[in-house]
């Protein structure tokens, strides 16, 4: 099983020897299904993004079994999200693209790619930056950031440090989260979180807040993939608990507000595929966030 291909780790029951889960902390309501109309189909709607102007969401589309991942586009227009198409830089199956995830600023997109290497079923990170009314070029971003394993779910802090999930040598249980510093344009260093956020868990993705105090996994400590919380204090970070979610489905794509106080992911809805959900992580969160196209008809 390669790490690139998350649809079996999520269903996975395997234990992990040594690893233990903090008692969920309290998280004020439920998830709530979040899926605009347009873009809920048979198949799996995940890991969205947004545009600074609440314009644009980009998101991973996959088949009913979260598999052959794609990037698809949705603009809002007249008051409602509109038809799903794929970006102009995405590729067409059966090359692999997922884990969309635009910067707080707008002008640089993230994304994970197997167009270097498609049969090979490797996902590095690449990105595209903002050029004149579109996306420019994909660039492939360098080692030590990309590795000969798998590398998941880009995301980056205000500051511009950027987290992601991979399955490279040296990781406790298969995948730990690292982080990635560019120190001079072209030029990162890279660093293991460590305990506990990489811990003897499959850890392989991470969304962190803007003030970078704010941390949401995914991780299989061996009950399927489920969302953990951590919390910043000083130089160490903190289990906060585990997301309230449905326990018998896994969930994946994690998504902060920009003010850290509500969450999107995706899992299993029913008899559906999987779907977008919202949960409120503070009594009363900015309800501007998600976009609501029906706010944005008269813009």
């Amino acid at each position: 099983m390669t790490f690139a291909n998350r649809a079996p780790a999520l269903l996975s029951l395997a234990m992990f020897a040594g690893c233990t889960a903090a008692a969920d902390a309290p998280v004020p309501g439920s998830a709530k299904l979040w899926t605009p109309a347009a873009i809920s189909g048979p198949g799996y709607e995940s890991s969205p993004t947004f545009t600074p102007d609440g314009r644009t969401m980009v998101y991973l589309a996959a088949d009913k079994d979260f598999q052959s991942y794609r990037l698809m586009q949705s603009q809002c227009e007249n008051g409602a999200w509109g038809k799903p198409a794929p970006p102009r830089f995405a590729m067409p199956l059966p090359v692999i693209e997922a884990d969309p995830f635009v910067t707080p600023d707008g002008k640089r997109l993230y994304y994970i790619s197997s167009r270097h290497a498609p049969d090979a079923e490797d996902f590095d990170i690449w990105y595209v930056e903002r050029a004149g009314g579109g996306w420019g070029k994909p660039q492939r971003l360098p080692e030590p950031v990309n590795s000969p394993a798998a590398e998941l779910l880009p995301r980056t802090d205000a500051a511009g440090r950027l987290y992601f999930g991979s399955s490279r040598k040296g990781s406790a249980g298969g995948g730990d989260i690292y982080v990635a510093t560019e120190v001079r344009p072209g030029e990162w260093t890279v660093a293991n979180l460590g305990p506990p956020v990489s811990g003897d868990g499959y850890e392989y993705e991470a969304e962190i807040s803007r003030d970078g105090r704010t941390m949401i996994t995914v991780s299989d400590r061996g009950d399927r993939s489920h969302l953990y919380r951590y919390r910043r204090e000083g130089d160490r970070w903190i289990e906060a608990g585990r997301i309230p979610a449905d326990s018998d489905q896994f969930q994946v794509g994690p998504l902060l507000s920009p003010k850290g106080d509500r969450l999107l992911f995706a899992q299993r809805h029913g008899g559906r595929s999987g779907e977008m959900f919202l949960i409120d992580l503070a009594p009363d969160p900015d309800r501007s966030w998600p976009p609501d196209c029906h706010d944005q008809a008269a813009l």
